[in-house]
């Protein structure tokens, strides 16, 4: 019987994987197939130019760099927020406190709020203090979403490290200030996991910046001014019924998904590095 069981369990298992692996590859298929034909230097290069959206010359460059800077700003923004937390709870607070339960709890429900939920209060916070849609807005509301998702990956790395540890820095006469900046070393890797998640995550929200950033032909030079980004530029194209702007919009899919992709192998390659460094 437990064979069985162990064995419908095992199928289950691939099956499950199988359905996963072919939901990616499809995604990837159609992206690919039908963005490439459309993709070309011009895309990457230049800024939309009159007609753009009708079909005639120019690019998203303004998208990808405001995609950048928004996603970018975020996830420093996050960081510099969250590893205090995440330090305070998991350093300096007593494990039974319940502060730190007060905190998890809170930051697994904001993990769990839909980013629509997040522009409307970046859309509210920009009228308490008049600001108007721009850059700032936009890494600011991108921010609120993202500081739960870095916050949760950061906590969970550092309960992994061993107790142990701790107690042989305490050993050597280090402060807790001292004790944090060893854990930082230690769990080196998994800050840059959260930095990639946080950056995924903000790189490809459109809800969040519909209402705070804006949209513009226009590379950004300043925070005050209003800015493009990708999802939202697939998101314009895509509801023209011109096959030829739809096809750019399937291109613009596919930059964003290469720049992901590069995101990730770089995070490896540096993760392989720090975790052969680590004390």
């Amino acid at each position: 019987m437990r064979k069985v069981e162990e064995f419908i369990f095992k199928i289950l298992m691939k099956a499950a994987t199988l359905v996963i692996l072919l939901c990616l590859f499809s995604i990837l298929i159609t992206i690919v197939w039908k963005g490439l034909p459309s993709l070309n230097w011009d895309m990457v290069s230049r800024i939309p130019e009159g007609g753009f959206y009708i079909g005639k010359e120019g690019g998203i460059l303004n998208a990808i760099l405001g995609s950048l800077y928004i996603a970018g700003g975020a996830s420093f923004l996050s960081l510099i927020i969250s590893i205090p937390i995440v330090l305070y709870i998991n350093v300096y607070l007593p494990k039974k406190s319940p502060i730190i339960k007060l905190v998890r709890s809170s930051y697994d429900i904001l993990f769990g709020v839909p980013s629509i939920v997040y522009g409307a209060f970046g859309f509210t916070l920009m009228i308490a203090l008049g600001l108007k849609t721009s850059l700032l807005a936009g890494i600011i509301t991108v921010t609120f979403l993202v500081i739960p998702i870095m916050v949760r990956t950061m906590d969970e790395v550092m309960q992994l490290v061993p107790k142990e540890l701790n107690d042989a820095v305490y050993s050597l006469g280090a402060t807790r200030w001292e004790t944090s900046l060893v854990i930082l070393r230690q769990v080196a890797p998994g800050i840059l996991t959260a930095i990639l998640l946080s950056f995924g995550r903000g790189i490809g929200d459109a809800a969040c910046v519909l209402f705070t950033s804006g949209y513009t032909d226009s590379i950004p030079t300043s925070l005050s001014q209003p800015a493009a980004t990708l999802p939202l530029a697939i998101f314009f194209q895509l509801g023209s019924p011109m096959e030829e702007v739809q096809g750019r919009a399937y291109a613009a899919a596919l930059i964003l998904t290469i720049i992901v992709l590069l995101i990730n192998i770089t995070s490896r390659i540096l993760n392989n590095k720090l975790s052969k460094h680590k004390i």
